[in-house]
């Protein structure tokens, strides 16, 4: 599937992102804040950092929803609705993208029956409401009832395929499954009509056109037809099939489909089209005399203002590494993909355990960024739970508890992974991106990974890589591509290089089959990587054709995606507004509040990184929590010193999940009622003491 690995494609230096935006049937929205890029449509307007859209509002007949209005929109709707959830970094929803254009234009006149709609998951204000309907993998469809006064998750689509054809046969099915009290009051009845009726329909003048469509009973096409003239007044159409033979000859009806229509004044008879197809039927039935169409509600155009989507270009240098793409891709990663599942558990729980070890041993981004995912690794490593909420998680990479010197930006900034158009490129890109910094990083460091039970595989980072894609991605085909190509070769990475090599060659396998697609990028067109100009020794010309020279790719890698290489520039700074989480107060005091040797430490290469073990308890991250506050407290030229540690007080208890506080409470709660049972028997049983050997003087 070209499609389904969309998201999985971008070139070594990235490509991918998200896409337009559509009709939307709810009044215009405040903008939100949005968060990655090609990883972010709605009818809102675009937030922080330039939300993609996949359908344009006024362009597409796509009901075009958001976290504000689905439920109001199919919660007791008077109409059905088919709803894709989708995101704008996933390149197969890119390229299902014009199927489901063309599919909601097709059936624009069944929308006071059923409406063709969208939600983009990738926007962060529609996390929440996607977590909700249980929307792991995308697109995701989904059919929800028409009059349906109780919350659900909708019915899954149940079709063989999602060609145009198949999803417009399979809205009816949903259509006639509704019962009669429930039905939406547009939708003609769908039902074929006995041949008894046909005759009365034929006798009885109703000052309208009826037309009948007689077809076998395999046949859409009548329930089609009738679909189509549900917004035309002054006519009625309904559906016979052909089995009753005497009836078919008795009209004139010699193959099917054919279409019988009566006229006001009573005369009838059969209609002549040139080919027997839906269109021809519908376009001949809508140019009758006196067949009007009716006003129809249709999505509402949003306001040009609130459509205006200004990107902003940053300069980059394709040479370089941004530290904003790797922090804007782990933003995304921990708060928006992982955010679908409500708890991790069991196999989960455990690939997202690995996949946090080897990141935060390696990642080689800003110090803040470094202690977060520190925290984040040993916090997990700690977990005597084979389940956590998802919150719990969040909470953590929000810093909720307002520890100095951690944060991670909470929104998107893309530089070498922007796109010319805000669906190009962003999210996805910025995975390959990190994905490549992890490999390089351990194998230029390869005692980083100590302690961590990986030190002595190859495989670990393209196995945590592996199992983080195939779990948590949230395009389910790129998922599957990805794993297929995991399959059938990384059991020949053999060595830390070889992994390093493993993954160019997998990516330029990946760009080659996207070049082309409709999610490529124009201006960053799916090549080779690195190109010539980026490294003219990694080519060479052998018997005339164009190879490459892997002893100098695997060079140049190491040296792209070194942490020399690695540019600040465009990165959100811990103090800036939505820099990220919770900010805790004194947080810019705490890099001066390290002794000279501490900081020197930290700014080392990742092997150098003097990690806790991810074997330590809650106890030693405690710990390791009061020794970051005595450092600061030690310094007499620290600012604010007191005041930061009055505020890491509430930290004493880090580690610790909200179910593990829930409890505290409750064991405290029962201990003071114990202690006050045991004081009242012992108050009441001295007393009895007292009474009975109590002997009056004489």
């Amino acid at each position: 599937l070209a499609a389904a690995a969309a998201a999985a494609a971008r070139s070594p230096g990235g490509r991918a992102g998200p896409v337009p935006r559509a009709w939307r049937p709810a009044p215009p929205r405040a903008r939100l804040p949005r968060l990655l890029v090609l990883l972010a449509a709605a009818t809102a307007g675009p937030g922080g950092g330039g939300a993609a859209r996949l359908y344009r509002a006024g362009e597409d007949a796509v009901w075009v929803l958001d976290s504000g209005s689905v439920r109001g929109a199919t919660a007791n709707s008077s109409a059905a609705w088919l709803l894709q959830f989708y995101s704008s970094w996933c390149g197969h929803c890119i390229g299902y993208a014009p199927t489901w254009r063309a599919l909601a234009a097709d059936v624009r006149d069944w929308a006071p029956a059923i409406h063709v709609a969208a939600l983009d998951c990738a926007e962060e204000k529609n996390q929440e409401v996607c977590r909700a309907y249980d929307v792991h993998f995308y697109p995701t469809f989904r059919y929800f009832k028409a009059f349906t006064k109780e919350f659900t998750t909708g019915e899954n689509f149940k079709g063989p395929n999602r060609e145009l054809q198949t999803v417009r046969h399979t809205m009816i099915d949903f259509l006639q499954n509704h019962t009669e009290g429930s039905r939406p009051p547009a939708c003609p009845p769908l039902d074929p009509v006995p041949p008894s009726d046909i005759l009365s329909l034929i006798d009885n003048r109703g000052g309208r056109y009826v037309a009948i469509l007689f077809e076998s009973n395999s046949s859409y096409l009548g329930r089609e037809v009738i679909l189509d003239l549900i917004p035309y007044e002054n006519i009625m159409v309904t559906r016979a099939l052909d089995g009753e033979k005497a009836l078919l000859q008795k009209l004139g009806v010699s193959s099917v489909p054919s279409c019988y229509l009566i006229h006001p004044n009573g005369s009838h008879g059969l209609i002549n089209v040139v080919k027997p197809l839906r269109l021809f039927f519908s376009s001949y039935l809508k140019s009758l005399p006196d067949v009007r169409k009716k006003s129809l509600f249709l999505p509402e155009k949003p306001n040009k203002e609130e459509n205006s989507e200004t990107v902003v270009w940053r300069e980059f240098d394709k040479s370089k590494l941004y530290t904003a793409d790797l922090e804007s891709g782990l933003h995304y990663l921990l708060r928006v993909e992982l955010a679908a599942h409500k708890s991790l558990a069991g196999a989960e729980l455990k690939t997202l355990k690995d996949f946090v070890t080897v990141v935060a041993r390696l990642f080689p981004g800003r110090p803040p960024v470094r202690k977060l995912l520190e925290m984040l690794q040993e916090w997990l490593a700690s977990l005597p739970l084979d389940k956590i909420p998802y919150n719990a998680v969040l909470d953590l990479v929000n810093n909720k508890m307002r520890i100095s010197g951690i944060f991670l930006p909470n929104h998107i900034k893309w530089v070498g992974c922007q796109g010319s158009r805000p669906e190009w490129r962003g999210y996805p890109c910025s995975l390959w991106k990190l994905f490549h910094t992890l490999t390089v990083q351990a194998s230029t460091h390869p005692k980083a990974l100590a302690g961590t039970g990986f030190e002595d595989d190859p495989q670990a980072v393209l196995q945590a890589v592996r199992r983080y894609v195939r779990t948590f991605f949230g395009c389910r085909e790129c998922g599957e591509h990805f794993e297929e190509m995991a399959t059938e070769s990384l059991d020949s990475v053999k060595t830390l290089d070889q992994a390093v090599l493993w993954l160019w060659k997998k990516h330029n396998v990946v760009n080659g089959r996207l070049a082309g697609h409709l999610s490529e990028d124009p201006k960053f067109p799916k090549v080779p990587w690195p190109t010539p100009d980026l490294c003219p020794a990694c080519h060479e010309e052998i018997k005339g054709l164009d190879s490459w020279d892997e002893g100098h790719v695997l060079t140049f890698l190491k040296r792209h995606y070194s942490r020399s290489n690695l540019v600040d520039t465009y990165s959100v700074d811990q103090g800036d507004p939505g820099a990220g989480g919770a900010p805790a107060r004194g947080e810019e005091e705490e890099e001066e509040g390290l002794t000279p040797p501490e900081k020197a430490h930290r700014d080392h290469d990742p092997k150098s990184l003097p990690l806790p073990s991810v074997r330590g308890s809650r106890l030693h991250l405690s710990k390791s929590l009061h020794h970051r506050l005595d450092i600061k407290l030690q310094n007499p030229h620290a600012s604010g010193v007191h005041k930061e540690a009055e505020a890491a007080v509430p930290f004493l208890g880090v580690g610790f999940s909200s179910l593990d506080m829930s409890l505290c409470v409750v064991l405290y709660v029962a201990s003071s009622l114990f202690l006050m049972v045991m004081y009242f028997f012992f108050r009441v049983r001295s007393k009895r003491w007292k009474v009975k050997h109590y002997h009056p003087a004489v």
